[in-house]
């Protein structure tokens, strides 16, 4: 009998804080880098995973977009490891609502959707959020197959790393909402043969070292 592929664990990082955050919905939109409080979010974000060392961490990998490989460029630096880009972390595709002001998205009737009923919404000439959701898983586990026993960091989004965790918590869709993955967060969840294991999520200032399954 063949034995069970060892846990690997993944490191999600939200990337940092651009000159948009929390005004404008930027989604695939090219052109849209780290603000300097961003950079500077990743450092850090870099200065926490730096102790878990280069024969540990495997491999680190960020979406196409210009701010999660900027965020994610730090890590793989203090690493000692090049950023490979996985096209699945990438941002929802939001369609029309693209570049549109948050304050005027919030006044739409369908807002109430995306919060309250994200199962059944489909941005307009975009993703759906249930789209998006196995879309993120299929990647994350094509990422935990290529890397048993190891741990990766992957730098993605907070909509995408909040669907990543609702999966691996068995959490609806539509409850994935009440999930917070702020600027730089850490989010570690450990994939094993018998199903994920969420260690942290949104994980701002804690020792990384010490994530190990209760």
């Amino acid at each position: 009998m063949a034995k069970a592929p060892k846990p690997t664990l993944v490191l999600f990082v939200r990337h940092g804080k651009t000159p948009t955050t929390g005004a404008v919905l930027p989604g695939r939109a090219p052109g849209l880098h780290l603000a300097d409080e961003g950079k500077a979010q990743a450092e850090r974000a870099a200065e926490r995973i730096a102790p878990l060392g280069k024969k540990r961490i495997a491999a680190v990998y960020a979406s196409p977009m210009e701010r999660t490989q900027e965020t994610a460029a730090p890590i793989g630096a203090a690493l000692g490891r090049e950023v490979q880009i996985a096209d699945g972390l990438i941002e929802a595709d939001f369609g029309d609502w693209t570049g549109r002001k948050l304050a005027e998205l919030r006044k739409l009737k369908a807002w109430s959707q995306v919060q309250n009923y994200p199962s059944g919404f489909r941005f307009p000439n975009g993703e759906s959020f249930a789209e998006m959701q196995t879309r993120m898983v299929g990647q994350v586990n094509d990422l935990v197959a290529a890397h048993p026993g190891k741990t990766i960091v992957a730098v993605s989004h907070a909509d995408t790393i909040k669907a990543a965790v609702a999966a691996a918590t068995g959490t609806h869709l539509d409850q994935f909402q009440r999930i917070v993955i702020g600027q730089c967060s850490i989010t570690a969840i450990l994939y094993t043969f018998d199903g994920p294991v969420v260690l942290t999520v949104n994980s701002m200032g804690d020792d990384l070292s010490t994530l190990v399954p209760s």
